[in-house]
């Protein structure tokens, strides 16, 4: 069997504040893309990276926009493009389930926003055609903006929906307010398969695969394309696997389920790189490398997502 694994990073934006504002000799002298340029080197590690527009004032004031982004770096993003691509995600990090409601209008200025700093900084061949968007759900004019924006494939979510029946007690962290504002017909929730069980009970938007769709395309390179739209969609995330949810010594086993499918999906985010963020994790990238290394092992050839389709 020929094992593809696809690997994305969510939540990057403080990377391009740091290369603008420290101007290294080199992006690779920064800690973060050192780490994923080592898995690359050592086991042909391939990677998205999905960026926000711009900071969270969760953070503090101190605001970083992609359009400030420099572009001392262009020719070297471009160099490696084979193997480090840059894709959408949102706005900023809050407020959770951005896109689940969105209009078409919306979509497309929010899109536009970043893939346009992206080329300008690292070259249209550093954007990627696959979209892991921020908590994932997309509305249907969402998606179909996206489509029409040249995007190939969605990251869905996927398995039984539910109606809402307006108990916001069954939905974390306030995400029943974020299902209801402009609420979209095909706009429920389901039970999310993660380590984080804070979030079994999600919200799901358009970009949702049946519980049949989920099993045909689980584990293997399928997709499912909507007819209607024309875009693919497919659950890129396997049997929920995140690195910084996963402990190093336990690595080994979690993933001993998902060496035997044809197609393994795994991301992380940035932000456990960062010694000043509330979650730090020394070992993250510890963590990456040792996913890595799991995959390669055991015969697994990394892609990008939109080399599905």
């Amino acid at each position: 069997m020929n094992k593809k694994a696809f690997f994305y990073f969510d939540d990057v934006i403080w990377l391009f504040r740091d290369l603008t504002r420290e101007k290294p000799k080199s992006i690779f002298d920064h800690m973060y893309l050192k780490v994923l340029k080592e898995a690359h080197d050592k086991y042909g590690f391939k990677v998205q990276m999905n960026a926000f527009y711009r900071t969270d004032y969760f953070y503090g004031l101190d605001e970083f926009t992609l359009s400030e982004m420099t572009d001392r770096y262009k020719e070297e993003f471009k160099a490696n493009s084979d193997w480090l691509k840059i894709g959408y995600h949102s706005k900023q990090e809050f407020p959770d389930y951005p896109l689940v409601n969105i209009s078409y209008d919306d979509m497309v200025k929010d899109f536009k926003a970043i893939k346009n700093e992206v080329v300008r900084f690292a070259g249209e061949e550093s954007f990627s055609r696959c979209v892991c968007s921020h908590w994932r759900p997309i509305s249907k004019a969402g998606c179909k903006a996206l489509f029409d924006n040249g995007i190939k494939l969605v990251n869905a979510t996927g398995g039984p929906v539910a109606e809402y029946d307006e108990n916001s007690d069954i939905l974390p962290y306030g995400h029943s307010y974020r299902l209801l504002q402009n609420r979209q017909p095909e706009t429920k929730i389901f039970t999310r398969i993660s380590l984080n069980k804070a979030i079994s009970s999600s919200v799901c938007a358009y970009n949702h695969l049946t519980q049949e769709q989920l099993e045909e395309t689980n584990c293997n390179l399928k997709t499912v394309k909507d007819e209607e739209i024309g875009i693919h969609f497919k659950q890129l995330q396997t049997h929920g696997n995140v690195v910084n949810l996963s402990k190093l010594d336990e690595m080994e086993k979690e993933y001993e389920k998902i060496l035997e499918c044809e197609f393994v999906g795994l991301c992380g985010h940035e932000q456990y790189f960062y010694p000043d963020y509330y979650g730090y994790q020394k070992d993250h990238g510890e963590k990456l490398l040792k996913a890595c290394e799991i995959m390669y092992k055991n015969g697994f050839e990394f892609i990008f997502a939109d080399q599905l389709v």
